[in-house]
């Protein structure tokens, strides 16, 4: 049987309507002006694409490229140098357990300039199949995962130091691999980042990694290991902060003190 439009749309006719012509829409500031005779036609789609956007709009920001990061210098002021409102690249080292990274997002979170804190052990965690965890052991994947963490922790530092935005980044170098440790972080992030090592004693540090979860919390043996290790920052000139008995307020205190004088006479390193 045919099928009929008016079989499913009762009161209408079996006749369909003739559609209305299409009107074509002149060309944007060509409205009402005629071809001129012997003018070749010119179609223009209806689905043209978009002009680009102005350069002042929204989502077109310009951002400056990320460069090594030079030796900060305090503005002309009276007396010392405040930290907390200059634009700074800090690298906060110490042992499991000593707080690095509650300092770190302390001290980002109550300073007056914009600041980040980049946290490398995050950075390392984002490899989620192949993770090559060094609680199983050190190996040449476990460091190279380190290494891959650490070159991109430093472009993001320059990246947003290039656009005004201060960084703290936390890492557990040690001081009898410096090339490996403060080097490629030199090299990463620029001369002017500012090394502070957070060096509580080791009853401490085992008091806070008993605390930790997960493959951060490392055994008593290996945090004592890394502990000795880290006392051979004693002597190589790098400022250092015992915040045994510092909560986190107070060593964020501490650490804007070390600051002001590293700003005023950048350490050797």
């Amino acid at each position: 049987m045919a099928w009929s439009p008016a079989a499913h749309h009762p009161g209408q006719s079996g006749v369909l309507p003739s559609p209305a012509p299409i009107q074509s829409a002149p060309a944007p500031g060509f409205a009402g002006s005629p071809v001129p005779p012997g003018a070749p036609h010119t179609h223009v789609p209806p689905n043209r694409a978009p002009l680009p956007p102005a350069p002042d709009s929204t989502g077109h920001v310009q951002l400056p490229p990320g460069g090594p990061v030079g030796v900060p210098h305090p503005a002309p002021a009276v007396g010392a140098p405040d930290p907390s409102s200059t634009t700074l690249a800090v690298l906060l080292i110490g042992p499991a357990g000593a707080g690095k990274t509650s300092v770190a997002k302390y001290w980002a979170d109550h300073r007056r300039a914009p600041t980040a804190h980049i946290s490398l052990d995050d950075v390392r965690e984002w490899v989620r199949s192949g993770f090559a965890d060094p609680q199983s052991g050190w190996n040449d994947n476990s460091e190279a995962q380190y290494r891959l963490a650490r070159r991109t922790c430093g472009f993001a530092a320059r990246n947003f130091l290039a656009n005004g935005i201060s960084c703290i980044l936390d890492d557990a170098v040690f001081p009898d691999r410096p090339v490996v440790g403060l080097g490629g972080w030199k090299r990463h992030v620029g001369p002017g980042l500012l090394p502070v090592v957070l060096l509580p004693g080791l009853e401490i540090v085992l008091e806070r990694n008993a605390e930790r979860t997960g493959n951060r919390r490392l055994s008593d043996e290996e945090v004592a290991r890394i502990h000795g290790r880290m006392a051979g920052w004693y002597g190589s000139g790098l400022p250092i902060i015992d915040n045994s008995q510092l909560d986190v307020a107070g060593t964020a205190r501490a650490l804007d003190e070390v600051l002001a004088r590293s700003i005023a006479s950048p350490p050797q390193w």
